[in-house]
């Protein structure tokens, strides 16, 4: 399952690329994407399980930039 969400306060592209490189090490993510210029992130991954990895995806992107917001 494939879907986009809206980054509200992603400061910097240093940023995105350290959250996006992270998520991709969650467990059934199969691919994901981070915008900084778009503020989205675009996220592939188990449909059985979706919820609970973007869960994980939530508190993962929190470490990297604890003021970011991922609108779902």
């Amino acid at each position: 399952m494939k879907k986009v969400f809206q980054l509200q306060d992603l400061d910097c592209a240093n940023c995105a690329a350290k959250m996006e490189r992270a998520v991709a090490k969650i467990d059934g993510v199969r691919e994901v994407n981070v915008s900084f210029l778009a503020q989205r992130m675009s996220i592939d991954a188990d449909e059985a399980r979706f919820e609970a990895i973007m869960d994980q995806v939530v508190k993962t992107c929190k470490k990297v930039e604890p003021d970011c917001t991922i609108v779902r």
